[in-house]
C-alpha cells in the first residue's frame, strides 16, 4: 500500500494505537509505512508491555516471554519493513533446547538440538508413533502460518480457501478431539505424553482442553531448533520499536488511555492522562486498541459501544494466572538448562487447580524455570539469573509480589515452595541461601500494571470456542474505525501470534487480505 492511500481526500489519516506491547509496535511499525500519521501511547516508562525488564544490583531480569519459537513469523514481520530478522537480531541455539525434571525420577531428560525423535524414542519403553505425531505436526504447523493464521475470518470467502476446503475432514477432526488423546493414540509413554503435552500451557490451557490441532506446537521445539535472541526479548522490543520509529511513528511513554471517543458511529479520538498530571485528547480517523480487550471494552468504552457484553464475559476463560520469581543467585548452577520444566506426575491435578475445577493445593507444582546467564549477560560475575514462572489460577486474590519476600503471603509462599522443588529435583541442596536478589510477582500485579482480565498472565485461553474465528474481533463491529490487537484477540497467545495480530489490523484497515506468506520474498513495501 503507497502513502496516499494512507489519505482521506487531501488529509493524512491518523492513528492512535493504544499499548506499547509487541502487538502495539508492531501495528505502529506496519500502519506507518502504509501512510498513516500514529501515535503510540504507552501507560508505563519503558515500552514492551509484558515484555518488560528489571535492573537490581547488577542483574538484569525479563519479566515476560522467554521462548523464541516460530522464526518464520519474524522473517515475515521483519520482511514487511524491508529488513531481516538477521539484521535486527542475533539468534542463538540452544542445545539442549531444554531440559525435562519428572518427579520420582532422579534422571533429567535433555531435548538435544539435533536427533530429537530418537531422544523421545529412547524413553519409550514400547515403540509408539512419534514420527507420525511429529510429521503431522509439521504438516499442520504449515498449514497454520500458510493460511489459517493469517486470516481473519471478516468475509465469507476466508472459509472457502482451496487448502482449507481439501483438509476439512481432518481440521474438524482436530477440532473437536482433545490434544490429550491425540498424543495418547501416539505413544503410551507418560513421559513422552507430558513433553508433548506441556505445550498447551503456552495457549493458556491444558492437553484435556486444547484442540488436538495445537499438536502443531510440537514442531517448533522438537522439529525446529530452540532459539535465544541475545539481550532477550529487550532486544526483539529495541528492534521492533527502531523500526516503527523509522516508519514515523510516534512512541510516547508514560501516556495512559483513559477514553475512547466516538461521534455517529466511528471513533474520533483518545483521551489520555500523562506522568506529569495534565490531560490531552489525541483526534484520531483510527484507534487500535492492543490493551487487554476486557480493559478496552469495559474501561475505555461506553456500553453502546462493547462488543460483548457483561454476560458473555461471565462464561469465558481467561487463562492461568502466574506467580514469578526473579532470582539472583550466587555461584553456577549446572544443573539447569537454559530452559528447564518440572513435571509433576498427576499433572492433570494442577490442570484442574489452575482452571478452578478443584481448590488449589499445595506444592509440587508444574513450574518453568529460565536460566538466561547459561546463554546471555544478564548476571554479575560469578552469579546466575533464573526466571520460576508457577501456573495458578487467574484470580487477583491471590495477591501481588515484592522484593525481598515483601509481596502477599499466597504469593511469597508459592515462591518459597518452588524454591524447595527446585532444589530437591535437581540436587541443588543449597540454592535457598545463595539467594542474593529475590522479586515476585503475582496476579494481582498483573491486573494492575497490565489491565489483564481477572489477573491472567497470558491472555483467554485456547479451547475450542475461543481459538480462530470465535476468539475475538479484529475489528469493531458497533464502532468504525476502532480495532483490537493483541494476544486477547485473534490469533492468540505468544509474540509471534502478536505479530501476526499487527498484520491483521494493518490488512482489515487495508480492506483486503494479507499477502499469502510464499508470496514474500526479501524486503517489502507494500
Amino acid at each position: 500500500m503507497s502513502p496516499a492511500r494512507g489519505q482521506r481526500g487531501s488529509r493524512t489519516r491518523t492513528a492512535v494505537v493504544i499499548g506499547g506491547g509487541f502487538a502495539g509496535l508492531a501495528t505502529a511499525a506496519l500502519v506507518a509505512r502504509d501512510g498513516l500519521d500514529v501515535t503510540l501511547v504507552e501507560a508505563h516508562a519503558e515500552l514492551g508491555g509484558r515484555a518488560g525488564q528489571w535492573h537490581h544490583e547488577g542483574f538484569r531480569f525479563e519479566t515476560g516471554p522467554s521462548w523464541f519459537l516460530m522464526p518464520e513469523i519474524f522473517d515475515r514481520f521483519f520482511a514487511q519493513l524491508g529488513t531481516s530478522t538477521a539484521e535486527q537480531l542475533e539468534l542463538l541455539p540452544l542445545d539442549p533446547a531444554y531440559r525435562v525434571f519428572f518427579e520420582d525420577d532422579p534422571n533429567p531428560f535433555d531435548l538435544p538440538a539435533d536427533d530429537s525423535l530418537q531422544a523421545l524414542q529412547a524413553l519409550e519403553t514400547t515403540p509408539g508413533r512419534l514420527p507420525e505425531y511429529l510429521s503431522s505436526a509439521a504438516r499442520t504447523s504449515r498449514l497454520a502460518t500458510e493460511r489459517l493464521l493469517y486470516s481473519s475470518y471478516q468475509r465469507p470467502s476466508d472459509f472457502l480457501d482451496p487448502a482449507l476446503l481439501g483438509r476439512l475432514p481432518t481440521l474438524l477432526r482436530m477440532l473437536t478431539e482433545p490434544l490429550e488423546s491425540f498424543i495418547a493414540r501416539h505413544t503410551d509413554d507418560p513421559r513422552v505424553r507430558q513433553i508433548l503435552g506441556y505445550p498447551a500451557v503456552f495457549l493458556g490451557t491444558s492437553p484435556r482442553s486444547a484442540p488436538s490441532l495445537y499438536h502443531l506446537m510440537s514442531h517448533l521445539d522438537i522439529n525446529q531448533q530452540v532459539l535465544h535472541p541475545r539481550g532477550g526479548f529487550s532486544a526483539v522490543v529495541r528492534a521492533v520499536a527502531s523500526l516503527a520509529e523509522g516508519e514515523g511513528a510516534r512512541l510516547r511513554t508514560g501516556c495512559r488511555a483513559r477514553r475512547i471517543t466516538a461521534s455517529r458511529g466511528r471513533v474520533t479520538g483518545v483521551h489520555i492522562g500523562r506522568s506529569d498530571g495534565r490531560h490531552e485528547f489525541l483526534p484520531a480517523d483510527v484507534v487500535v486498541s492492543t490493551a487487554d480487550m476486557h480493559h478496552t471494552e469495559t474501561a475505555l468504552l461506553p456500553p453502546e459501544h462493547r462488543t460483548r457484553s457483561a454476560r458473555s464475559w461471565r462464561h469465558r476463560d481467561p487463562g492461568p494466572g502466574a506467580v514469578l520469581a526473579l532470582l539472583g543467585v550466587r555461584g553456577a548452577l549446572p544443573e539447569l538448562a537454559h530452559h528447564s520444566l518440572f513435571f509433576t506426575r498427576d499433572w492433570q491435578k494442577g490442570f484442574d487447580e489452575i482452571s478452578g475445577a478443584r481448590p488449589a493445593g499445595g506444592p509440587p507444582r508444574s513450574l518453568y524455570v529460565c536460566r538466561p546467564s547459561a546463554t546471555d549477560d544478564v548476571a554479575p560475575p560469578g552469579h546466575e539469573n533464573l526466571f520460576v514462572l508457577v501456573p495458578t489460577r487467574a484470580d487477583t486474590h491471590l495477591g501481588a509480589g515484592g522484593v525481598d519476600g515483601a509481596g502477599d503471603l499466597p504469593v511469597e509462599q508459592m515462591v518459597d515452595d518452588s524454591i524447595r522443588q527446585i532444589a530437591d529435583w535437581a540436587g541443588i541442596e543449597d540454592l535457598a541461601s545463595r539467594i542474593v536478589v529475590r522479586r515476585s510477582i503475582g496476579p494481582a500485579d498483573f491486573a494492575r500494571d497490565f489491565g489483564a482480565w481477572r489477573g491472567g498472565a497470558l491472555g483467554p485461553a485456547h479451547t475450542l470456542r475461543q481459538s480462530a474465528f470465535l476468539r475475538g474481533p479484529v475489528r469493531s463491529r458497533r464502532l468504525k474505525g476502532l480495532c483490537y490487537g493483541g494476544a486477547t484477540t485473534m490469533p492468540g497467545i505468544g509474540v509471534p501470534m502478536c505479530l501476526i495480530s499487527a498484520e491483521l489490523v494493518r490488512s482489515s484497515l487495508r480492506g483486503g487480505r494479507p499477502a499469502r506468506p510464499e508470496a514474500l520474498t526479501g524486503g517489502v513495501h507494500a
